[in-house]
């Protein structure tokens, strides 16, 4: 288990973090409902690295008004820099699920699913996907529903894309090259070895793989406060950030 008393933080901003990170000035970034961590990542990337990205944070009066409500029109047309997206299964294959658990015609669980999210995997340049979860469970052989794809036949048309996955435990990315994912890096109190026992599939390690650099006290403070505060004052999440993060 990732170490966070080490890392003195707790798993929202520890991937709130590690995704903030990701995110480049200048960019279209949005993140659909029922997404508090990559509202609070995009927030955070705004207020450090970040101050003139455009921001969609749908379900949020306050964020993306001034470009444009319809994300899935910015990403058709070719100008979502950086979509955010969970998943309750992903798999070797480069599939995720966002549907269901179980025989698809007589599901244990059914889930929201996705409201244009396959869509908008195949479309926005960056996806992040994120799950506060790292466990063979989670990180299957095969999906038992397929929402989306990142490995796709030439007779479908998508941009030159890059995908990461956000965990507890590490930071994985799509080799597209050789269709699996790979380990990016492993988080302080984890290893190549911690990381494959929780993953239901074989990993690529390469051989010079490296630990996560941990969130910096400057990233976690300025979560912790203005962030914090932006989306309590703005109604972003707000009942989540009264009790998502340590204190200040």
């Amino acid at each position: 288990m990732s170490d966070m008393t080490t890392m003195n933080c707790n798993v929202d901003e520890l991937i709130a973090v590690l995704m903030s990170r990701e995110i480049e000035d200048f960019e279209t970034v949005a993140c659909g409902t029922i997404s508090m961590l990559p509202a609070s990542a995009i927030l955070l990337a705004e207020a450090t690295h970040a101050p003139n990205i455009d921001i969609i944070i749908r379900g949020s009066e306050a964020y993306g008004q001034d470009i444009g409500r319809d994300m899935h029109f910015i990403a058709q047309r070719g100008k979502m820099d950086m979509f955010f997206l969970s998943a309750v299964q992903f798999d070797s294959g480069g599939n995720f699920n966002l549907h269901v658990l179980g025989d698809p015609d007589s599901p244990d669980r059914r889930f929201p699913g996705g409201y244009g999210s396959g869509m908008l995997a195949y479309t926005a340049k960056k996806v992040m996907f994120f799950r506060s979860e790292h466990s063979t469970r989670v990180f299957v052989p095969k999906a038992d529903f397929v929402s989306g794809a990142l490995k796709t036949g030439n007779e479908v048309s998508r941009p030159n894309q890059t995908f990461f996955c956000f965990t507890p435990k590490a930071i994985l990315r799509w080799d597209t090259a050789r269709e699996r994912w790979a380990l990016r890096s492993y988080h302080p109190g984890e290893s190549p070895e911690t990381v494959q026992e929780s993953t239901g599939f074989p990993l690529l390690i390469p051989a010079d793989v490296v630990e996560t650099p941990p969130p910096t006290e400057e990233e976690l403070q300025t979560l912790r406060t203005t962030v914090k505060e932006l989306m309590i004052e703005s109604d972003t999440y707000a009942n989540w950030a009264t009790t998502a993060f340590l204190p200040a």
